[in-house]
Parts: structure tokens; sequence; C-alpha cells
């Protein structure tokens, strides 16, 4: 028998888990702190609906499998067409602009590096319905705050946003063809992750020729608005006015610093259609924290009545990575209010009686099954993160009492019985 997890899955022992359940509540918090209603979708999937698009990187990635009536089912890689498949259902019954969030845990096969594994939770930001770009600064001022409550600012993270409808605009005012548009799109995503060398390789290799090349790449040069400007003068381009009011309205959210006019972000998925972003650390050491955009045919794609949508991904893996490289981490703190054991067996019933009445006031209490001396019993319970140990042994106990001490200050004190309520 095998111990180790599956190639890219992960255990969570409880001291991991700590950090999860820390991450899960800002996550929960930010999203009910800017008004998104909670959903989920299944684990498993028609595998249709996930191979949307052929070519997609994503599709070779599916964990897909027949099931016992020979349907075609896999595990989800995102959840965005499960989202889709339940806005479809319910479309004309929905009140719009909804906003939904969700924890959901995804599956992909694909190589595993630093920052990517196999299995991974995505905590997902959809606003749906709305065709402004207030649904953009929503998400992305929800982003931000979420980053601010992990202890991260704009020094250490910046929200790169780029637009494709914007690229698509530069480039076929530049006289690029537009049926190259979507490949060239898949593997400008890769930028990053491989050399501008090789990028212009496979765009060679799928018919681009090297004038078209170096004008994507001209364009990707541009740094920032002003910058576009320069270039391209003040034509009126596809995009170019939604991503000016994006920066503005940035200033009345206060995220502005955190915002990075950065066009050469694509994102890899070809139902995005108009703004997108990723967030990276400053020093660009890590994987893309989260990334997401607008993908207004989505959902007509699929067989619904059009409709446009805003969503985020934002992943498990890569920010730990940075928080801990960063010194950041959560504190585990100490979880357990009272860790309550005995001297002697026949003390047991007590001890029982006690642990129930603190539980019904809402205290977590971690009763002891056996009885054990005071020594033990403290090492014990400081290394399971008790804030205090209450003790039932004979001394006290003669005088209706029983010993409390605080593992933080080290002070001890004595509790009445009768004070309680308890009749001993």
């Amino acid at each position: 028998m095998k111990f180790q997890t599956p190639r890219g899955m992960r255990d969570f022992y409880p001291e991991e888990i700590v950090f999860r359940d820390h991450l899960f509540a800002v996550w929960d918090k930010t999203a009910r702190l800017f008004g998104f209603e909670h959903y989920d979708a299944p684990l498993v999937e028609h595998e249709d609906l996930l191979k949307r698009k052929a070519g997609e990187e994503v599709v070779e990635q599916i964990y897909s499998f027949n099931d016992k009536s020979g349907r075609r089912l896999a595990l989800r890689p995102e959840i965005t067409p499960s989202l889709a498949r339940m806005i479809i259902a319910r479309q004309s019954q929905m009140i719009l602009p909804a906003k939904w969030f969700t924890i959901a845990q995804c599956f992909r096969y694909e190589r595993t590096t630093r920052g990517r594994k196999r299995e991974h939770f995505q905590w997902n930001l959809d606003i749906i319905g709305h065709q402004g770009i207030e649904a953009e600064l929503e998400i992305l001022a929800a982003a931000a705050e979420s980053l601010k409550s992990l202890g991260l600012g704009p020094k250490e993270v910046k929200i790169c946003v780029g637009s494709r409808r914007l690229l698509e605009g530069l480039l076929l005012d530049s006289g690029f063809k537009p049926e190259k548009l979507e490949i060239a799109f898949l593997i400008l995503d890769k930028r990053g992750k491989i050399s501008d060398e090789v990028i212009k390789e496979m765009l060679t290799k799928e018919g681009i020729s090297s004038s078209d090349s170096d004008l994507i790449f001209k364009i990707l040069a541009i740094q920032s608005m002003e910058h576009l400007n320069e270039e391209f003068g003040q034509k009126e381009i596809s995009g170019k006015e939604e991503m000016e009011t994006l920066f503005k309205g940035a200033a009345f959210y206060g995220i502005e610093e955190f915002l990075q006019f950065d066009i050469s972000i694509v994102r890899g998925l070809a139902y995005y259609s108009g703004i997108v972003f990723e967030a990276f650390d400053c020093e660009k050491q890590f994987r893309a924290l989260f990334g997401g955009g607008r993908y207004d045919n989505l959902i007509s794609s699929l067989g619904g009545k059009p409709l446009s949508c805003v969503g985020m991904g934002f992943g498990d893996v890569v920010i730990k990575e940075l928080l801990s490289h960063l010194g950041k981490m959560p504190a585990p703190g100490r979880q357990i209010d009272y860790c309550l054991g005995y001297f002697q067996p026949s003390y047991s019933t007590l001890a029982t009686t006690l642990a129930a009445k603190f539980r019904t006031e809402g205290k977590k209490v971690d009763l002891c099954l056996k009885s054990m001396k005071a020594g033990k019993l403290f090492s014990y319970a400081d290394r399971k993160g008790a804030k205090k140990v209450i003790f039932i042994a004979p001394d006290e106990l003669a005088g209706g009492q029983v010993a409390v001490r605080d593992l933080e200050t080290k002070e001890q004190s004595n509790l009445s019985l009768k004070e309680l309520g308890i009749d001993y």
C-alpha cells in the first residue's frame, strides 16, 4: 500500500487546516462584505459542458471517466461552466444583476510545478447581468480588500489589467488578420512562462507572419494609457474608453495603487471578451495569485440568452507560498478555550459535566479521555493549542473547586463548582 498522496494532490493535516480555514474565512467575509451570495455546484460535471472549445489548454487537462451507465463525466477543472449551467437553468427567474461567490475545489491533470498542483481550492466571484465597467471595479475592489485582509498591500502585489477587446482593436486597426486572433491570444497567454523567442516560434508555426509578430510585440511594449495615446494617437479604438473609465473609477474605490496597466494580459480561456486581469507579487517570483475578467459570450454559447458576466478566480496555492515567503503567514494561535483533565478515573463524571456546561456556553473544550498527572496534562494542552487548562485534583476538589491555568500568562487560579452551578 502506498501512503503518499496521488501526484499533485494534497493532504491537509490539522495544522495545515488552520491556514486554510483562515484563508477561507477572509474570502467568505470579503465576498459577503461586497454583497455577494454564496452558491455551490457538484464536483463532478458532464464532460461535454467542460469541453466548450477545442484548443484550450484546459481541455487537455480534464480528469474524465465513464460512470457505471456509460456517461462521460469529469472532475471540474474550473467552476465557471457549472455557474453558466446554473444560470441558464433559471435565467428567466433570476434577479439581475446577480453577485455570486463560491469556494470550489478544482482538478486539472497537468505538470506539477511551483505554485501549481493537480487540485486546488479557488475563490470565485462573479457578477452576472451588468454590462458596465462597475462590475469589473466591484470585483477588483473585493480582490484588493481580500489582499489587505491577508496583510498584503500595493508594495507586495500588483493587479495587472489588460483588455482583450483593446488588444484586438489595436491589432485589427494595424492590419492583423482577424482569423489569427484566437490562436495568437492562446499563445500570448503563455508569455512569462516561456521566453519571447519561443512565443515568436509558436506564432510562426501557426502561420502568423514575422511582420504581424513584430506588431504584436510592439503593442505589448505599451506601458500605460498615456503611452498608448503616444503610439496610436487619439483614435477611437474598441476597448480603449472602458480601460480609461476603469482606471479613473479605481481612485474612488481607493485601489488605484494596486492596479497596473498591462496590455499583455489576455488570459488563456477563450470565453474572455473584454477587460482581463491577473495579480502578481511585485517581485514576480511566483505564478499569478488570481485572475479573471469579462466573459459576455459564454452563456449564449452554451444555449442561454445573451448575458454579460465578469468573474474572478483566486487560488489557495500561490497565496500561501507568497505569504510564507514574505513572513506574513498568520500565527496559528490557540484554537481551544479549555483543555479539561482529571487526576483519577473517579473524577471523569465531573469532568464530563464541566465540559458539557462550557460547551453549551459556546466554549471549545478538549475533554481528556483518561486520567493523567498535572504535568503531563499541561504539556499535552500546550501542544494542542489550548488557551487554558482545567484540572480536577483532590486538593482543590476538597474545597469545592477546580484548578485553572492560563497557558499564555502561566497564571493559576481556582474555579468554584458552586458558582458554576454544579453540585459535587
